[in-house]
């Protein structure tokens, strides 16, 4: 029944409620409120909460009715099939409502109803509501300074949203709304500006006099007013027009606006120092004004860079920024935010690939100038401004001032280092490089030294210099040398690539940082610190002869006191392990101190991000290292413990998750062990009940793999969480591969006692993949099914009878032959069948004459005119499909194979199955064998291509070595296997292979005595079939059976 006035009261009552801190009314307020949320009428009992005169000092109430009112569009504004959804005369009623209502005075309720109006935009604009944007401009003719402004809210809001839509047509309407829009906004800000700044002058010269409070805050609405028209103007700049850097036409708003913004900056700026000292809310909004304007230069650079490199736009700009990082008033020096934009902006144009000189060429008498040669010509024209902005003695003063001035830690960096040394370590080294003045300097500083490498390495390294020279080892007060010398190695420590070519790194460690640790004084920590980011910057540098000592000064450094030292040396040991030149042998005999010291570590910090640091480096240790057996138990409890710590952390279980990966991996046959720590955390993983199940999963399966891989034998616990894959798999096929591996894992190690527990299960998973995934997940699961029936021929076939089904399906249904993937299903499906037949026979027999098949494939539109079973007979005899190419097993993939195209013509004797593995070979041949001593007339017909098959095959069975391997040996683990390392499962794999039936049978043999059993069957039929020989052909056979 739909909501009507006289429930206004009831709805406010809820609304009120639902915010209750008792939760026995909260809870049943907030039911209410959601039973409510579908019915006709509740939007507009909202809208009139929210719009109530009587209800404006309720905020709370009407901001709770807002948001109601934003979840009803997002949930109900477009029809749904399961709801009603809201109709259209009450969608008129609403979009009128908050058009009407334009002069809200709190500023939350305001920003909420402009949300609303961008919201239902998306959806009905233009088509449902076309007038919307001429009724926000006709609004502010002749508007007051607080309507304009809730205007150019709702304005900013909605075109924010819309330019999220990237449909054409979509953008076309953006497009549109922006040639509309964009002058009158541009003019009504550039008038602001003037009114700003003569407000800004006449509040500074009334400083110590009683202005009128009133003028402020009519001053401050303008001011915030403007900063939304800046916001609207850039949003119109940025996605009104195509980047030209792709269509290459020039953005005229670019040019007109540019100049304009940076006056703005050069005008507002300088009030910065005066409103500091009072005024604090003008001075708030100075610091966000000049911020917002370089932030905008920043992004109609990034998205027009072209005609931001005009000379009227980009000299000055990037003049400006420069001036303001290497020579910044000392009142600018303080403001932050403004000078990590200047160095964004200096940065984006110095790595701006569109003002790199282009490496494409010109077609010689090309007629006209190609669109790659304008965007050479117009890289050539800024890259000679660049040029002329940056000479040689401007780039090396600001390397110098980067390094002397922004590198070099500040009095509150030292107060942080000593009072909070983690979140120091994580503040300096983690941190969003645009979020402090630091990391911002660094990074400025690095694609400088990119850019200009050649130019720029003697003078770091003369710096470097400079700074050991004047601070020697010995040196322990906070002195501005040793400040100096910190940001020297931290600048020689970013360009490592570069540097290395001027300063060898054997003669600096020995000469320099070496001795740096051997002075313990706790001042030392900020040089320690940063000797602990060279260890690791410089891994390539490290040779042979200085390893062992690197590695013991980066342990030295992890024993240290300081949590900000020891963080950075445990991320420094992770490169190094890491490294591919990596040395275990110097390094072995430090395990046990690097054990503890990191087990210690863990206890000690605090912060997540300390903690999944630390946790990383034991991962890595125990993935890359072979000596980690010994200390199994310190491992087992340290893992209990932290998993018990980490509840509710999802990230730092992720983390745990791949290190006890690793951990059964190095523990091999030995994994058991740690099963009683292992296992729970292993059945929390998988369970897809779990409320981190979509966190863990993932990482919880390859745990799982590594756990039956490596188990010696199959334990009660593992073999009960088998269901828990069915239901993985019911859900999603996104880990089929993982899966599978897992799959093959329980029929080999759990053999009987596995299936006897889970047939029903192991059916059920295999009917929900066959038939449901396409052909790269079908050669996944394939070769898991074939080995399954290898192990149990006679209990399987019944069991998976429904897969087989659709495995003859897939065997006998079109599709593209040249698809190489639908090839290799469809042989390895065969192969399958084949096995079946050789181990099974009266099976397969049986399951080709079911009515059940025969109506599967009439639902499929296959009509079958003989027996199935010999039609399976023409796809074992099917030339284009056995005959391939294999190109690999990719991630256990087994048959995956190119298809090799060939005339069409009959079959000779060397095509059947010249290229499938040997043990397919041997099954398809031992199938068609067996064929012959069928009591069916049309065997004869198929005789001589049967025969030529088998004696290609016994021919050429000697010269047969290839042999693909199955899905387990692709396993995800990441350790390589040495001989004293192979899986258990890996072996069991092995052994079934080797004792596969099919081996042990003569094809020899089984085609001598199936060909006699056939002639006895068909009698002078047989002869004639015979006969029909080619003597060729017949000599062949006589000589491949031996026969006479």
């Amino acid at each position: 029944m739909a909501l009507s006035a006289s429930d206004l009261p009831t709805m406010y009552t809820l609304l009120a409620n639902s915010m209750s801190g008792d939760e026995s009314v909260r809870k049943p307020a907030e039911a209410a409120l959601s039973q409510s949320e579908s019915r006709p009428g509740f939007c507009s009992c909202l809208m009139e909460v929210i719009t109530a005169e009587d209800l404006v000092s309720q905020v709370d109430v009407r901001l709770m009715a807002s948001v109601y009112f934003k979840n009803s569009i997002n949930r109900y504004w477009r029809n749904r099939r399961d709801s009603s959804g809201i109709s259209n005369e009450e969608k008129i009623h609403l979009k009128q409502k908050l058009l009407s209502h334009f002069r809200e005075e709190n500023y939350q309720i305001a920003q909420m109803l402009a949300v609303l109006i961008s919201k239902i935009a998306r959806f009905d604009y233009p088509r449902e509501w076309p007038e919307l944007f001429s009724v926000l401009a006709q609004q502010l003719q002749g508007a007051d300074v607080l309507t304009s402004h809730r205007i150019f809210m709702i304005l900013f809001r909605t075109l924010k949203e819309l330019s999220t839509k990237r449909l054409t047509a979509d953008q076309r309407n953006f497009a549109e709304i922006s040639s509309h829009l964009f002058d009158y906004s541009w003019h009504l800000w550039q008038s602001d500006v003037q009114t700003i700044l003569h407000g800004f002058s006449t509040v500074a010269s009334s400083f110590n006099s009683n202005a009128s409070e009133q003028h402020h805050d009519e001053l401050y609405l303008i001011c915030e007013r403007w900063l939304l028209c800046l916001k609207i103007v850039r949003q119109l700049i940025i996605s009104g027009f195509p980047s030209d850097a792709k269509c290459m036409q020039e953005v005229r708003p670019v040019k007109e606006v540019s100049p304009v913004l940076l006056n703005a900056i050069q005008s507002i700026l300088p009030y910065y120092s005066s409103f500091e000292r009072g005024h604090h809310k003008f001075w708030d909004f100075i610091k966000r004004a000049c911020t917002k304007l370089m932030k905008v230069l920043v992004s109609i650079q990034g998205r027009h860079p072209y005609t931001f490199g005009d000379k009227c736009v980009l000299p000055p700009v990037m003049d400006f920024c420069l001036n303001k990082i290497t020579d910044p008033e000392p009142d600018i020096f303080s403001f932050e935010q403004f000078l990590i934009q200047c160095m964004v902006m200096v940065k984006s144009v110095l790595e701006c690939k569109e003002y790199k000189p282009s490496l494409t060429g010109r077609v010689i008498d090309e007629n006209g100038v190609t669109l790659e040669q304008r965007k050479k010509n117009i890289s050539n024209v800024v890259g000679g401004v660049l040029t002329s902005l940056l000479p040689r003695e401007r780039i090396v003063l600001l390397c110098n001032v980067l390094i002397r001035r922004y590198f070099v830690l500040i009095a509150s960096d030292l107060e942080e280092l000593y009072q909070n040394p983690e979140s120091f370590h994580h503040e300096q080294d983690m941190v969003q490089w645009t979020e402090k003045l630091r990391p911002c300097a660094e990074a400025l500083y690095i694609v400088l030294f990119e850019n200009h490498s050649q130019l720029l390495g003697p003078v770091v390294v003369s710096i470097l210099h400079e700074a050991m020279t004047s601070c020697p080892t010995s040196v322990t007060d906070i002195t501005p040398g040793l400040l100096l010398k910190d940001a020297a190695y931290g600048a020689a420590a970013y360009v490592y690539y570069e540097l290395s070519n001027y300063l060898s790194f054997k003669d600096w460690f020995n000469g320099a940082l070496s001795p740096e640790l051997s002075n313990d004084h706790p001042n030392m920590r900020i040089i320690h610190r940063k000797v602990a980011l060279i260890l690791g910057q410089w891994v390539s540098e490290v040779k042979d002869e200085t390893k062992r000592a690197v590695y013991c000064a980066l342990i030295k450094l992890l024993l240290e006191k300081d949590l900000s030292v020891r963080l950075a040396a445990c991320r420094s040991l992770c490169l190094h392990i890491e490294d591919a030149n990596f040395s275990e042998r110097d390094f072995t005999d430090l395990l046990p101190i690097c054990w503890d010291s990191c087990f210690k570590l863990v206890e000690e910090v605090q912060e997540f991000d300390s903690k999944v640091q630390v946790l990383n480096l034991i991962s890595i240790l125990i993935g890359h290292l072979n000596e980690v057996i010994p200390y199994a138990n310190k491992l087992v409890q340290f893992f209990q413990k932290v998993w018990e710590e980490s509840s509710g952390e999802s990230l730092l279980q992720i983390q745990l998750l791949i290190a006890l990966r690793n951990f059964v991996v190095a523990l091999g046959y030995q994994s058991p062990s740690c099963y009683n720590m292992l296992l729970p955390i292993l059945q929390r993983g998988i369970d897809i009940n779990n409320p981190d199940e979509l966190n863990l999963l993932e990482d919880s399966l390859l745990l799982w793999e590594a756990t039956v891989s490596h188990a010696p034998a199959m334990v009660p616990q593992l073999l009960a969480y088998f269901p828990c894959l069915v239901e993985i798999m019911e859900r999603s096929f996104d880990h089929l591969q993982v899966a599978v591996n897992i799959i093959e894992g329980y029929i080999i190690l759990g053999g009987t006692e596995f299936l006897s527990m889970h047939a029903s299960s192991v059916a059920k998973l295999f009917d929900v993949v066959v038939g449901n995934v396409n052909d790269r997940g079908l050669l996944t699961i394939l070769p898991v099914i074939d080995i399954l029936i290898q192990c149990f021929p006679v209990e399987v076939p019944p069991l998976i009878s429904s897969t087989l089904q659709k495995l003859i399906l897939i065997c006998l249904s079109g599709g593209d032959d040249r698809d190489p993937f639908k090839t290799a299903v469809k042989a390895s499906s065969a192969a399958i069948l084949a096995r079946i037949l050789v181990m099974n026979t009266n099976y397969l027999a049986q399951l080709t004459s079911e009515p059940s098949l025969s109506l599967l494939l009439q639902q499929a539109g296959i009509q079958i005119e003989e027996n199935i079973l010999l039609c399976l007979v023409d796809i074992w005899l099917d030339k284009d499909l056995t005959t391939r190419r294999m190109i690999g097993s990719a991630k256990g993939c087994e048959g995956l194979y190119l298809l090799k195209v060939q005339p069409s013509h009959k079959l000779q004797a060397s095509t059947a199955v010249d290229n499938v593995s040997s043990v397919q070979k041997k099954i398809f041949v031992l199938a068609l064998s067996i064929i012959l001593t069928i009591r069916l007339p049309q065997v004869l017909d198929k005789l001589d291509q049967i025969l030529s098959v088998c004696t290609s095959v016994i021919l050429g069975e000697n010269d047969d070595t290839g042999e693909e391997e199955s899905s387990g040996d692709n396993m995800s683990s990441s350790r390589p296997h040495s001989e004293g390392n192979i899986p258990s499962k890996e072996l069991r794999r092995r052994q079934i292979k080797f004792s596969d039936p099919v081996n042990q049978l003569s094809l020899e043999n089984s085609v001598r005595d199936n060909l006699q059993t056939c002639a006895a069957i068909h009698g002078e039929s047989f002869n004639s079939a015979m006969n029909r020989m080619h003597t060729s052909a017949l000599s062949q056979l006589k000589q491949a059976l031996k026969m006479p």
